[in-house]
């Protein structure tokens, strides 16, 4: 808005000739005097409104009225300028209104914007909805009409499939509450100081048990005492997802390594592991909404797509930056930097 800006001049003597450079220019604004040979200002304006061009109009005018300036201001007239001006009153008038229309675009970019977003997100969750269960409910129709046999035993596997794809979906649904909680709520009274040490220990209970499953370690390297102001939720949304997910993409007998350090003015969190690794070139779309690396290593590995874009947006609210190094078979490393002076979050 500070930008400095011009304008080209044109130039229409009557009504008539007014209508023509419009459709012919389309200009951003017109000063419409309602005193023209032939047809009246009113009536051009009226014309800009039925057509519904994006043209800010202010009227000129000596007098005008009560029933012209309703019918005016009803036709989208945004000023009045009243005769005689001076030069320096017609460029101050110019100047809102050129604001006024810069705004208004604005909006109503963003507005198409935000439409075509939720319009993305609501496709690509209706998707991920129905997929399981399509998918489960294929499973109970293979059971009700007794397709693999009359015993319980019979079905094992698409009950475990089942409970699976279930499983999914309540990850999918709480993915989604951080998601809203990120958006909506707000941080006033939550924010407390936190070391960060009790938040790790508290992920890694949290994951255990998957981990012993598959046999991978989790070390956890505290080599400074951290503390930062806070939301609690927010920092669990946090190492939860990075831990868990530093587990789901190991290898068996892996191993996970959680390094909490710091510098003079911020914390310095890694979340290393030697898992299947991440190419170079899928790094860019991690972050993004919605998004899986699929290929032949990930295909079993259930996942909503939202958590590490909730992660990089949590971390954003309290002005960090997460980094990712990773190479494909040896391993990848997290790498997230949260100012030590936080006080500001609300």
């Amino acid at each position: 808005m500070d930008e400095d800006y011009t304008f080209e001049l044109l130039e229409a003597p009557t009504g008539e000739d007014g209508i023509e450079i419009i459709e012919r220019d389309k200009p951003d604004i017109i000063l419409l005097d309602n005193k023209l040979p032939g047809i009246q200002g009113i009536e051009v304006l009226e014309y800009i409104h039925e057509k519904k061009y994006d043209i800010v109009v202010a009227m000129i005018t000596s007098y005008a009225s009560l029933d012209v300036a309703i019918k005016a201001t009803r036709d989208g007239a945004t000023d009045f300028i009243p005769k005689p001006f001076t030069p320096q009153e017609l460029k101050s008038s110019i100047e809102n209104i050129t604001k006024q229309l810069y705004l208004r675009r604005i909006t109503r970019r963003l507005t198409i914007e935000g439409k075509q977003v939720r319009y993305q997100f609501l496709s690509v969750l209706s998707h991920e909805l129905k997929a399981p269960l399509n998918a489960v409910e294929g499973y109970l129709r293979m059971m009700q009409g007794k397709q693999a046999g009359d015993m319980v035993d019979d079905y094992a596997d698409q009950i475990d499939r089942s409970l699976q794809r279930i499983q999914g979906m309540r990850n999918l649904i709480m993915d989604l509450l951080d998601f809203t909680k990120i958006r909506l709520e707000k941080k006033e009274g939550r924010v407390k100081p936190l070391h960060l040490a009790e938040i790790a220990r508290g992920a890694i209970v949290t994951v255990q048990p998957y981990a012993i499953q598959i046999e991978v370690n989790i070390n956890l390297d505290v080599r400074s005492e951290v503390v930062i102001n806070a939301d609690p939720a927010d920092m669990e949304i946090i190492f939860n997802n990075l831990v868990s997910n530093a587990v789901k993409y190991n290898k068996t007998g892996g191993r996970v390594d959680l390094i909490i350090d710091s510098t003079d003015n911020e914390a310095v969190i890694k979340f290393v592991d030697t898992g299947i690794g991440i190419r170079k070139e899928d790094i860019q779309n991690l972050f993004t909404e919605f998004v899986r690396i699929k290929n032949e290593k990930t295909r079993n590995i259930t996942g909503s797509g939202l958590g590490l874009s909730i992660v990089k947006k949590v971390i954003q609210l309290y002005f960090g930056t997460i980094t990712v190094e990773s190479k494909p078979d040896i391993g990848t490393t997290f790498t997230v930097r949260l100012p030590m002076n936080s006080a500001n979050i609300t």
